[in-house]
């Protein structure tokens, strides 16, 4: 038996169809039946239940935006870096193994090779490395699980969003058995405000940057299969291998969805910082060869996009 928890949200919902389909038991963990924010009431229902593994999908996000924690950062705090800190620690007393949902917007840019060394680059927008974006250029690298965070409250600016999840992965580092499921910007066929397709389609203006992306059922069954490998445990990034622009993605959009709107987009950052956006954002790549390593499955960015777009189900 697994708990669930945060099986109402975006995430955790996909996680609880995944668990349907592979036939496994699960308790869907909810606050009014007990308060896992609490140690103590936490501990004593894992000890009484004694379920085999435990997700934690909970989290503070904000709506619509990250912008929104800027305004509540004592509940994006406690939802992103004390709840995970309780949940190890109930889990490490109890003696189980547990996995928590976490981000990969710690990180923003990305590693450029160059001859005889790696740097990191936090502006992919500068436009000769969005041209090497656009050809898919090998010098462009990921980060790794063995990278330092580099969009947090360690290495700002960063938004507060951002800064509470790197500090939510600090608090559980050491502590038990655990994996670290890294997420970037969510999307799948389904039209959700949370789906990162749909933001693009609403957006007045569109921002364009170079991200690694999170198909939302892909990311799901990955994590479950760490689990069910028994990976070892540890941080795992878990995107699409390979990263998109979002002008890629718009031009996607209207060979797939033929949309009536015609796309505009902002002209630079400080016009986008300016007029649509209270914190600084995240974008980055992802590397996932630590994931691939265990022998999990992914497809890859292109495949996941278009597969998506091809069978785009509008919201009801």
């Amino acid at each position: 038996m697994i708990f669930l928890l945060g099986a109402s949200g975006y995430i955790g919902g996909a996680f609880a169809s995944e668990l349907q389909r592979r036939n496994i038991g699960f308790v869907p963990l909810a606050r009014k039946q007990v308060d896992y924010a609490r140690f103590d009431l936490l501990l004593e229902y894992l000890r009484a239940n004694r379920p085999s593994f435990v997700i934690n999908a909970a989290g503070h996000t904000g709506k619509p935006n990250v912008d929104a924690c800027e305004l509540d950062k004592a509940g994006t705090l406690a939802g992103n870096a004390l709840l995970p800190q309780t949940i190890a620690h109930a889990c490490a007393a109890a003696n189980l193994p547990w996995g928590h949902v976490s981000s990969g917007c710690i990180f923003n840019g990305a590693k450029i090779s160059e001859p005889g060394r790696v740097r990191v680059e936090k502006d992919m927008t500068q436009p000769e490395l969005h041209a090497l974006a656009e050809q898919k250029s090998p010098a462009i690298l990921g980060f790794t699980e063995n990278d330092a965070p580099n969009f947090s409250f360690r290495d700002g600016p960063c938004s507060f969003y951002s800064g509470s999840k790197a500090l939510g992965e600090e608090a559980i580092a050491g502590i038990g058995q655990s994996y670290i499921w890294r997420l970037r910007i969510p999307f799948d066929e389904f039209d959700n405000q949370r789906n990162y397709l749909s933001k693009v389609q609403r957006y007045a203006k569109v921002y364009d940057n170079v991200n690694s992306i999170s198909h939302r059922a892909d990311f799901v069954k990955a994590c479950l299969d760490t689990w069910e490998r028994r990976a070892p445990f540890g941080i795992y990034n878990v995107t699409n291998p390979g990263y998109v622009t979002t002008r890629h993605v718009v031009k996607q959009i209207e060979k797939f969805l033929k949309p009536a709107r015609r796309f505009e987009f902002w002209e630079n950052d400080a016009e986008f910082y300016k007029l649509a956006a209270k914190t600084p954002r995240s974008n980055c790549v992802m590397d996932v060869s630590k994931l691939l390593a265990t022998g999990v499955q992914m497809r890859g960015v292109e495949e996941a996009l278009e597969d998506s777009l091809k069978n785009w189900k509008l919201e009801n």
